[in-house]
């Protein structure tokens, strides 16, 4: 019994408990590597009813919990509910994606007039860093903290030379819930030599809930861009920007995914069997964030907008989900199951002169922040 409560108690004092601080991160195990190493896991939340589970194994977003208009809780993010899935049918769940996110032209670039080569993981091309990108690795959990942000940071160091990248990068992930419904993510990296660097999170979202019938394809889409990069069959950006105004592109007003996701009318639509393209929302990395979506379930009436500092937003709308992949819940993925919306630097930005540099130096300090503000549509 502290000093305080002795005197409180001989002068028949009740004391008023200590307020609880609603931001709370409480760290756990989410099984083991296959060397045994065991998974960290840290679970965020706030007194508003939202928590998010982030593993370190890629940096992940496991489960993000929020209510509907009702006030159910239910977890919107697709995944798996143990390790197993992740090791054995890795599919960028909720992952860190690097050290270089979407794709690179048959793996190959050249930086300061030297040539180099990332593995290739997706038809003719390198996607999401190579074979082994920063999904597939266990990161470092240095820092947990609770308060009226909840947070969590992971570290991991990629040596010269990792996936066919020049320079040591070391790269930290920070996650953080606050008493506003802001799950932010940012990414910062810093490397010993000049690299190239473009970091963002594979989150899959399906705001009706894990295992809902309803999919994603009534989710309803806001993207405040009027160009997009059109790309080849491999899906590779042919260069130079293209007028969303009288395509299917054209999200300046609110649309349902599915309301268009499968007019072939447009080649695009036919060479990513949907979306799967990087619409413009800037020409320039920013210092503050700015808006790069709004997306709703009408149904439930969950929602997000999401900001972010990047030029680009790759809106995937989930078209390679064939009925393999059995995630939680026991749900079978079918196609149009859940988006991902990744802010980031161009696809095949090192091939591509006209389109913002992923190039780092020492010195520089990469950064890639995204919010996402989490909210109920009654």
């Amino acid at each position: 019994m502290t000093r305080t409560s002795i005197i409180a108690a001989a002068l028949g004092l009740t004391l008023a408990a200590p307020p609880a601080l609603a931001g709370e991160a409480k760290r756990s195990t989410f099984g083991a590597m296959p060397d045994g190493r065991p998974v960290a896991a840290i679970t965020l939340s706030n007194g508003k009813g939202v928590s998010a589970t982030i593993i370190a194994l890629g940096a992940s977003i496991q489960a993000l919990r929020m209510p509907d208009k009702s006030g159910k809780v239910e977890d919107v993010q697709i995944g798996y509910d143990t390790i197993d899935g992740y090791l054995t049918k890795p599919e960028f769940f909720g992952a860190t994606v690097g050290r270089v996110a979407n794709r690179i032209a048959k793996g190959r670039y050249t930086l300061d007039g030297k040539a180099y080569s990332a593995p290739v993981n997706n038809r003719p091309n390198s996607l999401h860093g190579g074979t082994k990108g920063f999904d597939k690795v266990l990161w470092d959990v240095t820092e947990v903290k609770s308060g009226p942000s909840a947070s969590v940071t992971l570290r991991y160091v990629s040596l010269d030379g990792d996936m066919g990248y020049p320079g040591t990068l070391t790269t930290y992930a920070i996650y953080s819930l606050d008493e506003a419904n802001r799950l932010t993510i940012e990414y910062r990296a810093t490397t010993d030599k000049p690299t190239v660097v473009n970091i963002s999170n594979h989150a899959y979202w399906n705001l009706a809930g894990v295992g809902s019938p309803r999919g994603a394809m009534g989710h309803v889409v806001t993207i405040p861009a009027d160009r997009f990069t059109p790309t080849d069959a491999t899906s590779i950006p042919t260069g130079g920007h293209r007028s969303v105004t009288g395509t299917v592109f054209d999200f300046r007003t609110p649309r349902a995914i599915g309301d268009r996701v499968r007019d072939a009318s447009d080649r695009q639509i036919e060479y990513g069997r949907g979306y799967d393209h990087n619409w413009v929302i800037g020409d320039a990395v920013t210092r503050d964030e700015h808006l790069m979506a709004r997306v709703v379930e009408p149904v439930s009436g969950r929602g997000f907008e999401l900001w972010s500092n990047q030029p680009g937003l790759q809106f995937y709308s989930g078209n390679f989900f064939d009925g393999t992949i059995r995630a939680k819940k026991n749900a079978i993925l079918r196609m149009g199951d859940a988006i991902v919306m990744e802010p980031q630097l161009f696809p095949d930005t090192p091939n591509q002169k006209g389109f913002p540099s992923v190039r780092l130096a020492p010195g520089q300090i990469y950064r890639n922040v995204m919010t996402y503000r989490l909210f109920v549509e009654r």
